[in-house]
Order: structure tokens, then C-alpha cells, then sequence
């Protein structure tokens, strides 16, 4: 009876192993709205602790950049390697409790079905039904990985197209203000507006891409000191800039470019459980003082760049427009280890931990 009850527990244990990796696989790369599994946060603890020690020795920069450019593709790779180890485990289970022993021979048995080697022979109905079935998740998971890597560097190109052409317009790290100063110098003010729609769209891609396939929130650009979160944090400002102290006729594509932004990186932000504001008040205070805001005002000024006259209101217009993704820009900057960029990446809020979106309960 002893004997009875400690087959259907390891059944039992090994079902439930089984049932749950594969339910994280699914919540992780299948289900479009990505969750944030408890296993997927254990393997990405680990392998960024590994990161942890050599970052140590990272004296600059651009070496913990090259570091960290490792952390996001190995933790994806070694996610596969987790689940199927998990798989071999919970199928010993179940092949020792319908009758293969030792546990050895179980063991056996289970990781030749998984790789489908087949070396490994069956004694009956039920353990040949078994092992068709561990067969198929193995192939399962392969074909998951394999699959979602070329959608996963489509949406990394696409995202990386546009932040590298932003050099261009904005200089090198972006800035609001020198965005806006290159336009007024080139006569193209008037062009702002396809720059907001054409970001609008961006943003609208980065949300959905970056909430379904997580892992591409810390896949870092090709070229040291470019930052996709940078890349946000210099639209938004110099579509708030241009919302709030350019006189000219007032431009809905920048409102909508930014409202677009900040849901984009709320969304993202949502899934680490970080906190934040969602409903904030255009008085509440922002990261950007007053000071750094007079300072760029003084720059589009010497460039001739035309401005409202009354800056009080154009202050408090600008407040009103950061306030709804400051936050969430500077938690998003620590999060990736952002480079350093006017008004994002050099004020970080997480103080570069990315481990504390681990801590999430799924």
C-alpha cells in the first residue's frame, strides 16, 4: 500500500513539474500578452547574477555595455535548456511510478524519449504512450525557440532602424533641443509633424512587441551609447518642447505622439510591477527642474528658434506633458542600464539594479 502511494506521488509530482513548464513556456513565448513567470524569473535571476560578477571589473561604459549585451540573448537561449531539463525530471517521475526501475533506468528512459534517440525500449502500452507524449513537448519546446528568435530580431531590427537614424536629427547622445534646432535650421519645422507620426507608430510597435516578447526590453543596440529607452525619452521631449514653448500653430501629432509614448512604456513597466502614478497631476513634480528647463529655452533662443512669449505657462505646459512619463522613462533607463542622455539615461530612478523586476509575483 506504501508502495501504492508513493508511485501516484511521484506521478503525481512529476505531472505537476511537467504541467508547469510547459504552462511557463506558453505564458512566456506563446500567449500575446507575455507574463511574468515565476520560472522565467528564476533563470534570468541566475544568469544576470553571473552578469553581477563581471560586472565588477567593468571599469567604463562601453565595457559593461559590451557585458551586458550578453545578458538578454544567453538568459533566452538557457531558458530552453531549463525547461527541458525540468521535462527529464517530471517524466522520471511518471516512468518510475508506472513501473520502470531503477530510477536510473526512468532517467534513462525519459531523456531518450525527450531527444527522441529511441534508444531506450518501452515494456508495455501505457510507458510507449508516455514516452510519445514527453516526445512531442521536447519537439515542442525546440520548435518554440526556433520560431520566435527571427520574430524576435525582426522587432529588434525594426526598433534599432529608427534609433540609429535619430542620430541624425537629434546629435550624439540625442537631445530634445538639438532635435528641434536642427529642424528650424533646415527650414523644417513644418516636417516636425511627420516626425511624430512616424514615432507615434514606433511607439505603438515598441508596445506590442516589447510586452509579448520581454526578453527585447534588455537587448541592447548594436552601437555603445545608442538606448532605445534614450531614443523614447528624446521624442517625448522634444514633442513636449514643441507641444509647449514653440510658437507656432498648435500640432496634435505631438500630443498624440506623446500620449502614445507613455503608454507604450507604462505597458512595459507594468509587466515588472515597478510603481508609478498612472493618474498624475500636471502640477506633480518631475525629474527635469526648472533650471535645466531655462537652460534649453536660453539654446532655442540663441538658434532663433521661434518661442511663446509667456515661458511661465510654457514651463507649466511642458510639467504637464512630462509628468505623465517621467517616471516611467527613468525607471525604464535604470531597468536597461541606459547610456547617459540629457533628461533619461543621467538620472536612472533604479539606480542600474535590473534585478528588481525579479521580485514580481506572477
Amino acid at each position: 500500500m506504501t508502495d501504492i502511494l508513493l508511485r501516484m506521488a511521484a506521478f503525481a509530482f512529476g505531472a505537476a513539474i511537467v504541467a508547469g513548464t510547459l504552462i511557463s513556456a506558453v505564458r512566456t513565448f506563446v500567449l500575446p500578452r507575455s507574463e511574468n513567470t515565476f520560472l522565467t524569473r528564476v533563470v534570468f535571476q541566475a544568469i544576470f547574477r553571473l552578469f553581477q560578477l563581471r560586472l565588477r571589473w567593468a571599469r567604463t561604459y562601453a565595457e559593461r555595455d559590451r557585458v551586458m549585451a550578453f545578458f538578454s540573448p544567453l538568459a533566452l537561449l538557457f531558458l530552453p535548456v531549463v525547461w527541458l531539463t525540468l521535462i527529464t525530471v517530471g517524466y522520471t517521475g511518471i516512468f518510475w511510478a508506472v513501473g520502470v526501475t531503477p530510477l536510473y533506468s526512468a532517467f534513462f528512459l525519459s531523456g531518450s524519449s525527450l531527444l527522441t534517440l529511441g534508444f531506450a525500449p518501452v515494456a508495455n502500452l501505457a510507458q510507449l504512450v508516455i514516452a510519445y507524449s514527453e516526445a512531442t513537448l521536447g519537439l515542442i519546446m525546440v520548435a518554440l525557440l526556433i520560431s520566435y528568435l527571427p520574430t524576435m530580431y525582426t522587432a529588434f531590427t525594426e526598433r534599432e532602424a529608427a534609433v540609429s537614424m535619430l542620430e541624425v536629427r537629434a546629435g550624439d547622445p540625442p537631445s530634445a533641443a538639438e532635435m528641434i534646432i536642427r529642424m528650424h535650421r533646415i527650414k523644417g519645422l513644418q516636417f516636425l509633424t511627420e516626425e511624430w507620426m512616424k514615432w507615434e507608430k514606433w511607439f505603438v510597435d515598441l508596445e506590442q512587441t516589447h510586452t509579448s516578447l520581454i526578453a527585447l526590453v534588455f537587448f541592447r543596440s548594436p552601437h555603445v551609447g545608442q538606448s532605445w529607452v534614450v531614443a523614447a525619452g528624446t521624442i517625448l521631449d522634444a514633442a513636449s518642447l514643441t507641444a509647449a514653448t514653440i510658437d507656432k500653430p498648435r500640432d496634435p501629432h505631438a500630443e498624440l505622439c506623446i500620449r502614445a509614448g507613455y503608454l507604450a512604456l507604462r505597458s512595459i513597466v507594468d509587466f515588472f510591477g515597478l510603481p508609478y502614478n498612472p493618474k498624475p497631476k500636471p502640477t506633480d513634480p518631475i525629474s527635469v527642474t526648472r533650471a535645466e528647463f531655462d537652460a534649453v529655452i536660453e539654446q532655442l533662443s540663441v538658434a532663433s528658434v521661434p518661442l511663446k512669449p509667456d515661458l511661465e505657462q510654457a514651463w507649466r505646459d511642458f510639467q504637464g506633458w512630462r509628468v505623465n512619463y517621467d517616471r516611467v522613462l527613468l525607471i525604464l533607463a535604470g531597468l536597461t542600464m541606459a547610456p547617459t542622455a540629457p533628461w533619461s539615461g543621467d538620472r536612472p530612478i533604479l539606480d542600474s539594479k535590473p534585478t528588481l523586476f525579479l521580485h514580481r509575483k506572477s
